[in-house]
């Protein structure tokens, strides 16, 4: 029997007591793909088990699938062994979620993409976690849709997927498709799932439990502020500093930057070395390599692409700056 609940309480005198029927099980299926963030599914995981424990029900049962089968491993080496195979028929799945760090974008199993769309036919919720809803993506499973994913998947993901809108939130429900940015958000997104399966009170419980003391709701941000980042409380800065971030293929000459912070040019550079501890260029210039670099690493561009989605004129524009970075750093 379940742990005592509302429907379960002792009914007040002159009332029939009510049925006690148990709740339905839901079966949740983890597809992890190799170097998966292993926080992430752990995220995800643990709280279907703590509301089970904390219900004195199974409300919930999971399997694991991985491309290969067998035992995949986490990013740092950890291996889950998994028990469904990818392409099982009749599978049971109320929920799927797909599990992906690394680099989404050279992930390519036709055979998991086929089973991922073959669930989705057959009315399971299909999810992503950090990376993968890109794999969602190309799976053909996110047309029309809006999406999250971790931010460091973003740039890659949009310049692949323009079609697609990214918001940058922890995560986003629409009806049979559910995306998580990843890390410790995929705790708020089993929260709030848990909420609307038993109610708030038993995800106010797991939250208790896993000493989350505020469950956050799906559109709060990834990251942390610009303030917070950068340590500056200047509004003119942040200004910019915001405006920067969102023109990184098309820089803003200083001028336009100037007039976002209302000052002149030098004004404007006298902030960044006070607040920054560099100059407007030179803090410009890294916030594009910071960006080609991670394109590098997260997506399958090639380098004239990447110059390109960071306003560099050519691919040898872009390795001289890099070039310069690294001999700037060397002489430290």
């Amino acid at each position: 029997m379940c742990a005592e609940t509302e429907s379960t309480r002792r009914p007040r005198p002159g009332r029939k007591p009510p049925r006690a029927e148990n709740p339905a099980t839901l079966t949740v299926g983890f597809v992890l793909v190799p170097d998966f963030p292993l926080m992430a599914y752990t995220a995800a995981v643990e709280p279907l088990r703590a509301a089970n424990t904390l219900s004195g029900c199974e409300l919930y049962r999971w399997w694991h699938a991985a491309p290969g089968g067998g035992v995949v491993q986490a990013s740092n080496g950890l291996g889950i062994l998994t028990d469904v195979a990818v392409g099982a028929e009749a599978i049971d799945a109320d929920r799927v979620f797909v599990c992906a760090g690394g680099n989404p974008a050279e992930f390519d199993d036709p055979s998991l993409f086929a089973w991922l769309r073959s669930l989705a036919r057959h009315g399971g919720t299909l999810g992503g976690i950090s990376g993968g809803p890109y794999l969602l993506a190309r799976a053909g499973l996110l047309s029309g849709r809006r999406c999250t994913l971790h931010w460091e998947h973003v740039p890659a993901f949009e310049e692949r997927y323009p079609e697609i809108e990214v918001v940058r939130s922890l995560f986003e429900i629409q009806g049979d498709r559910i995306t998580c940015s990843g890390g410790i958000a995929a705790l708020d997104l089993m929260l709030d799932l848990i909420g609307r399966d038993h109610g708030a009170g038993l995800a106010a419980g797991v939250s208790d439990w896993f000493l989350h003391n505020q469950i956050r709701e799906g559109l709060s941000p990834q990251r942390m502020d610009l303030r917070q980042r950068f340590g500056v409380r200047d509004p003119r800065l942040l200004r910019v500093l915001a405006a920067m971030e969102a023109n990184l293929e098309a820089p803003l000459p200083r001028e336009a930057l100037a007039d976002l912070a209302r000052v002149s040019v030098r004004q404007l550079e006298r902030l960044f070395r006070e607040g920054l501890g560099r100059g407007l260029h030179r803090h410009y210039l890294h916030l594009r390599l910071d960006r080609a670099h991670q394109l590098g690493r997260e997506s399958a561009l090639n380098r004239a692409e990447i110059a390109a989605a960071t306003g560099f004129a050519s691919a040898d524009e872009l390795s001289r700056a890099e070039r310069r970075r690294g001999r700037q750093a060397a002489e430290r």
